[in-house]
């Protein structure tokens, strides 16, 4: 039994020996591989460097024909812009939501539909005043009441006034007489000013727009309660379009840039419309839900503009005058940073140079360059992904 143990031990032992070697001859050979693959990666390099440096040194090897074919552009001073790039949506400057002024009523007529245009003053219904008419009527016979009484109690002081006069009847007579003509005075007086307070009523079943506009809302009906607010929202709504705005809302991190007077371009897609204006509004405070704050522009008066329409906004967060812009796709990098090539006329050819640069802001494929090239410099636009310091080259 012991014996057949050792047996299987050895075997095992064996086998873990045989796995272990090839696992090393595995990673010699992987390592190797590794190996040579840096080798060749330098060998490549090296020839590449050596291949252009004999084409340098050998004059004999630069001819027309392996001349380099380019397109140049001349570089120019040119006003520089940047912009932050937003949606937003048109809104009206006024809006009235219309309301009855002493409280909801039923509707007896309507005198508006959605889409006309109104003006201030003008009737948009009528509610229903019959019991306010029946008041009035009721207010204007107890006035009537009140003026018999009145001159009947007239009559009668100026009888005892007269009698006082003759030395007849007495002062508690003639008092009560006077006391009584004061208070039929101030009844009448009280029904007076209960009747204008009836006919006010009376003129707020009038309901009469507030402002110049369209109905962009009429959402009830005669025989309906009219209360100004409805289920769906307002039931009446004027919008005035000759004071429009645009809405965005702008990212919290360009809150350094966009103030109150920055300027902005307003692109209407859907009417073929653009606007230059300026920031009239910037918000100070940052929605928690979407981490931004409003920005409103004036819009001029415009019969095609209409409240929510889509708007492309462009705020003007950066501008540089006289400064120099290329194509993006022209610079490339390398370990010393960002470089363009540029075509030099040296003697009877064109040869390509290499510019280190410093770059500054980037919008819609332009970048600013803010030193290394100059106005005049032959810059290489197209072309120039395969070329090399001191390449000759031909302009197409």
């Amino acid at each position: 039994m012991i014996r057949t143990i050792n047996k299987i031990t050895a075997l095992m032992l064996i086998v873990s020996l045989v796995a272990c070697s090839a696992k090393d001859e595995l990673s010699k050979k992987k390592a190797e591989l590794e190996k040579l693959k840096s080798e060749q990666v330098k060998t490549a390099d090296k020839i590449k460097s050596l291949e252009q440096e004999i084409l340098k040194l050998d004059t004999s090897a630069v001819k027309e024909d392996i001349a380099k074919l380019v397109a140049v552009q001349p570089v120019v001073t040119q006003d520089f812009f940047h912009y932050i790039d937003l949606q937003g949506r048109v809104d009206a400057d006024n809006i009235s939501y219309i309301s009855p002024r002493l409280g909801p009523g039923q509707v007896k007529a309507l005198y508006v539909k959605k889409g006309d245009n109104v003006k201030r003053g003008q009737l948009l219904l009528k509610l229903d005043d019959a019991v306010i008419k029946q008041s009035i009527a009721a207010a204007k016979q107890n006035l009537e009441t009140a003026k018999i009484q009145l001159a009947y109690a007239k009559d009668i002081y100026n009888r005892q006034s007269n009698l006082w006069k003759q030395g007849i009847g007495t002062e508690v007579q003639l008092i009560s007489a006077k006391t009584n003509v004061e208070t039929i005075e101030k009844q009448l007086r009280a029904g007076e000013e209960n009747i204008k307070t009836i006919q006010e009523q009376a003129s707020a079943t009038n309901i009469f727009s507030d402002v110049d506009g369209v109905a962009d809302e009429v959402n009830v009906r005669v025989g309906e309660t009219f209360s100004g607010m409805g289920a769906m929202g307002p039931q009446i709504k004027i919008v005035n379009t000759s004071t429009l705005k645009v809405i965005t809302d702008v990212p919290e991190n360009y809150a350094s840039k966009v103030k109150v007077g920055s300027k902005v371009i307003v692109n209407l897609p859907d009417v073929n419309k653009s606007f230059n204006t300026n920031i009239s509004i910037s918000g100070k405070v940052i929605n928690p839900s979407n981490r931004s704050f409003a920005a409103e522009a004036k819009l001029p008066a415009d019969g095609l503009l209409r409240p929510n329409q889509n708007a492309q906004v462009r705020i003007e967060d950066y501008a540089a005058k006289n400064a120099i812009a290329i194509p993006v796709n022209t610079v490339s990098t390398d370990e010393k940073g960002k470089y363009v090539f540029v075509a030099v006329a040296e003697g009877n050819k064109t040869v390509a140079r290499k510019k280190n640069i410093i770059i500054g802001e980037l919008y819609n494929q332009m970048i600013e360059v803010k030193s290394g090239l100059a106005a005049g410099d032959k810059l290489i636009t197209d072309g120039y992904q395969d070329i090399y310091e001191g390449q000759v080259l031909k302009i197409q």
